[in-house]
């Protein structure tokens, strides 16, 4: 309690700043509901701010929007973030988030300067061989300047922006306690899963300060990419690299685009639009790893023709089972079988709670208005559009992962429609999903085996497969009763005894053997007295374990 008391009041003034944008646009009420402005009123702050005396013609969409670009860094990310998912908000709202901008003036070059010697460890104009203090870009994490390496490479500097950690740490210790509030205390924001959402955020967000990360994903992109001769990865100068500062080569070339305001010729911007999508739908299928953000200011044409990826921060994660499942799903879509839509949605969301028989329903008439149609006639951005839609009218999230790829998909298709108005991205899709399956499949006891295992599935009773499916979702209770486990306990008491007494039995057996072959002292019947002794034992022993052992038969 202490702690969160010391963190709090660290972070009160940014509390107070947060709640007055929100206030000032529109959001009193959420205010009050989370108990922000009880908090700084009781903290001795107040908040001046007012929601403005005259209605405006904004839609709240609107309003949120530029609340989030005037909050910063932090706030900008949570809003791109949701921008991606159709699954939590309707399309309008998302819409609007897609138009989130990083609208921020340069960092003063003072602050920049006192940073680069820091980490240099000398001024910046003495390290480099040429080095221009005004940035080419800035953002709102980091801005990059041309520099000139001592070998005579032209290359990238991208600089964090001072202080910009302490700032997106206090927002995220804010965020995470804020979204803990909405879960308890507001049922209506408990669907969007705040905490979940506020945990991708913040993996996010500390992974893109550290710029080493974004240096190691350039690195590996580069190899993922060494044979896409249409593609080039800027190389990492890792000697120049720290957490602050990530030193690249400089791609020399306009941004998508700009290039497409010059009206290049049509054949070039085809072949782009092809380059672009075979290069990051091979980064999903091959490697499971694949950029995030192709947006066209993260896209460079070069003089050769070649297509520049820049800014590696943000990069999605596609595991093999989540490959193997969406060929599943598109799959079902194409061959009209929802059942295996249905059991692919719900190894999506397992933890949504939705009524099974509805779902299986809405996808029934989802696959209905794809029937007959192609993979390659498939619009790919309506497509995914209507598994948002099914999934949130069915109270079902998808997953992070997910939710990344269908952004990317949604992007790649828009981006090659502006290129060339006659690309389909759907046909793209087909070809690597299905070079995925073959690669998967290859060789003909695999092959076998999967009819094997096709007509295995096709002929277990439905009933069996919503069962399997429930359990793996809800999980199947186990009762356990401690009077079972105390009888097995007695039962194996009762056989150990048993062992001690047959093995004492037999050991005096033995002994009665020894002892009969004695031929010094008293007799008695003509044996030993020992003898006789240990006989009678030995008898009184084997008599008992008889009776013991047909009385609990009888029992």
């Amino acid at each position: 309690m202490l702690l969160e008391l010391v963190t709090t009041a660290r972070d009160l003034g940014r509390l107070q700043q947060i709640a007055g944008v929100l206030i000032r646009h529109g959001s009193g009420d959420l205010v009050r509901r989370l108990g922000i402005a009880g908090t700084l009123q009781r903290a001795g702050r107040w908040l001046h701010s007012r929601s403005p005396a005259t209605p405006t013609d904004k839609s709240s969409a609107q309003h949120l929007r530029e609340a989030l670009e005037e909050l910063g860094p932090t706030f900008v990310k949570i809003g791109q973030m949701l921008a991606g998912r159709t699954d939590l908000l309707p399309q309008a709202w998302a819409d609007e988030l897609g138009r989130l901008q990083e609208r921020v003036a340069p960092a003063p070059a003072a602050d920049v300067r006192a940073q680069l010697i820091a980490d240099l460890g000398q001024p910046p104009e003495t390290a480099f061989a040429t080095f221009d203090p005004t940035p080419v870009a800035a953002a709102s994490i980091a801005q990059v300047y041309r520099a000139t390496l001592p070998s005579g490479d032209a290359v990238a500097v991208k600089v964090r922006r001072p202080g910009i950690r302490a700032t997106v740490d206090a927002d995220l210790r804010l965020l995470a306690r804020l979204a803990q509030i909405c879960e308890s205390e507001i049922p209506e924001l408990r669907r969007y899963r705040p905490q979940l959402l506020v945990r991708q955020l913040t993996r996010s967000l500390r992974r893109e300060l550290d710029l080493r990360s974004e240096a190691a994903n350039a690195e590996r992109m580069a190899e993922i990419m060494r044979d896409h001769a249409d593609v080039t990865v800027p190389r990492i100068h890792s000697e120049w690299t720290s957490e602050r500062l990530c030193v690249s080569d400089f791609l020399d070339g306009p941004s998508l685009d700009v290039w497409l305001r010059t009206e290049p010729p049509a054949p070039a911007r085809q072949h782009l639009a092809r380059v672009g999508a075979n290069a990051v739908l091979g980064m999903v299928f091959e490697a499971g790893f694949f950029h995030a953000d192709p947006h066209p200011g993260n896209l460079i044409v070069l003089p050769d023709g070649r297509l520049g990826l820049l800014d590696f921060g943000m990069v999605g994660h596609f595991s093999k089972a989540r490959r193997r499942q969406l060929v599943e799903l598109l799959g079902g879509v194409v061959r009209d079988r929802a059942e295996d839509v249905v059991d692919v949605l719900l190894r999506w969301t397992r933890a949504g709670d939705s009524d099974l028989d509805l779902l299986t329903q809405d996808c029934a008439a989802f696959i209905e208005r794809y029937k007959g149609r192609a993979m390659e006639q498939l619009n790919v951005t309506e497509l995914l559009h209507d598994i948002a839609v099914l999934l949130r009218d069915n109270d079902l999230v998808l997953p992070g992962d997910l939710a990344l790829l269908f952004k990317v998909l949604v992007t790649l298709d828009s981006v090659g429609r502006r290129l060339d108005p006659g690309f389909v991205m759907s046909s793209h899709l087909q070809a690597h999903a299905a070079a995925y399956a073959r690669r998967r499949f290859r060789g003909e006891q695999l092959r076998e085996a999967w009819r094997a295992g096709q007509r295995l599935l096709t002929d277990l009773p439905a009933a069996a497969r919503r069962l399997s499916m429930q359990a793996g979702r809800r999980g199947i209770p186990i009762d356990v009763h401690l009077g079972q486990l105390e009888g097995l306990g007695a039962h194996l008491e009762r056989s150990a005894n048993r062992l001690a007494v047959g093995l004492v039995t037999a050991a005096l057996i033995v002994a009665t053997a020894l002892m009969v072959t004695i031929s010094d002292g008293p007799r008695w019947l003509g044996l030993p007295p020992l003898a006789l002794l240990s006989f009678a034992s030995s008898l009184a022993c084997g008599l008992w374990l008889v009776w013991s052992i047909r009385r609990s038969r009888r029992s």
